[in-house]
């Protein structure tokens, strides 16, 4: 069975990134054919544990099983509202204290809400980049999702083709190849 660890950065409740959320968790195991198991880590929840963490470098009990979840999951779903153009804070802090190299090679969907369809964006100048800063392997569809958007059959759409890419990534061959514990010279590489 593959395990999907879903981390959701809604702060109301209820809230659109949920329900985002959820719908890339269902379309992400409809593409899997049901074998899934499906974590969802509502940040909302561990938000004080995310800041004592971030203050002391020990994480709470909650917080640690938060951070298994998604570093053993098989793939990540990862949904943030934007806040003044870019990620929320909670949601940028918990892949903070995350280990540098806990999502090498771990297939990513990322996805965004926002009230307006002016942020879309989000997604390639702000998302992207932090999940490739850690060597995660990013969906080439991620899905924004404005106000508007939601129960329009263009975000269904993007919602099920960006399921079935983590899902066939999840299942597939990939390299998980954590960093060399040794540094080699280029000239030695070469001379191999």
């Amino acid at each position: 069975m593959t395990a999907i660890a879903v981390v959701t950065a809604g702060l109301s409740q209820p809230s659109s990134t949920r329900l985002l959320a959820d719908q890339l968790a269902a379309a992400t195991k409809e593409a899997l054919g049901g074998d899934a198991e499906i974590t969802v880590i509502e940040l909302r929840d561990i938000a004080v544990d995310v800041t004592n963490n971030m203050l002391t470098g020990f994480p709470s009990p909650k917080l640690s099983a938060a951070i298994e979840a998604a570093t053993a999951a098989d793939a990540l779903i990862a949904v943030t509202p934007v806040f003044t153009a870019s990620y929320s804070g909670l949601f940028k802090s918990f892949f903070d204290v995350l280990d540098k190299d806990s999502l090498v090679g771990k297939p990513v969907l990322i996805a965004a809400t926002a009230g307006t369809e002016r942020h879309s964006l989000v997604l390639d100048y702000q998302l992207r980049p932090m999940f490739a800063y850690l060597r995660a392997e990013v969906t080439p569809t991620g899905v924004f999702a404005a106000s508007s958007d939601f129960g329009s059959p263009s975000l269904h759409d993007r919602v099920r083709r960006a399921g079935a890419e983590l899902a066939d990534r999840a299942t597939g061959i990939r390299t998980t190849a954590k960093p060399a514990d040794t540094f080699i010279p280029f000239d030695q590489l070469l001379a191999h």
